[in-house]
């Protein structure tokens, strides 16, 4: 971690930072988490986090909670909350659905699933996040009307995804929106081996 990061993280973890426990299912409220009554946008695995920070700052109505296990990105994620002066943000480091039991049914805006690891190999397809049973536990803790987004730059794991999402009863698809989200580095890099890139946008109904 660069001095940048290590000193974001001494200063605003306490503040903006929640530890993910495995095995831990005691109900996170949100509404405490965030000192506020207002729509939250779950974002899983952000990476580096540049994109959830343009997000939260471009939507000051809605908050974003952001999950990812790698240190750097979340030194960054603490880095731009202090340099942009967001206080609709929270950053969680643990595994994405062990905080998603915590969370209560009904209780989510939005789901973001942007680029996660696409494991290319068959015999570590199961690993992949998008399943069948996430999906439904994603989806009970979407509001009705919420939307649970996905992106890739891996065809096979694009296909699987639609496969996935439209098998569920309870999501509904929503047509390709330009521009929906920020372009991140993972997409950027997925462009510059030529791999195309599939956003997937289905609501709770």
């Amino acid at each position: 971690m660069g001095q940048r990061h290590a000193d974001a993280h001494a200063v605003l973890w306490p503040r903006y930072g929640l530890t993910v426990d495995d095995g831990d299912r005691t109900p996170l409220d949100l509404r405490e988490l965030f000192g506020r009554d207002a729509p939250v946008v779950l974002e899983i695995g952000f990476g580096m986090g540049d994109a959830t920070a343009t997000m939260a700052a471009a939507d000051p109505a809605r908050d974003y909670l952001g999950i990812e296990v790698h240190t750097p990105g979340i030194g960054n994620l603490l880095a731009l909350i202090g340099e942009l002066g967001l206080t609709n943000v929270r950053v969680a480091r643990g595994d994405a659905m062990e905080l998603v039991h915590r969370l209560a049914p009904d209780s989510l805006d939005a789901v973001h699933v942007f680029f996660p690891d696409p494991w290319p190999k068959a015999r570590h397809h199961k690993r992949r996040l998008i399943q069948p049973a996430n999906v439904a536990l994603l989806r009970d803790r979407l509001h009705p009307g919420g939307v649970l987004h996905c992106a890739t730059d891996w065809p096979d794991y694009a296909l699987a995804m639609s496969e996935t999402l439209a098998a569920d009863p309870r999501l509904s698809p929503l047509p390709a929106t330009p521009h929906a989200r920020p372009r991140t580095k993972f997409e950027r890099r997925g462009e510059a081996a030529g791999r195309p890139i599939t956003d997937l946008r289905f609501q709770k109904i």
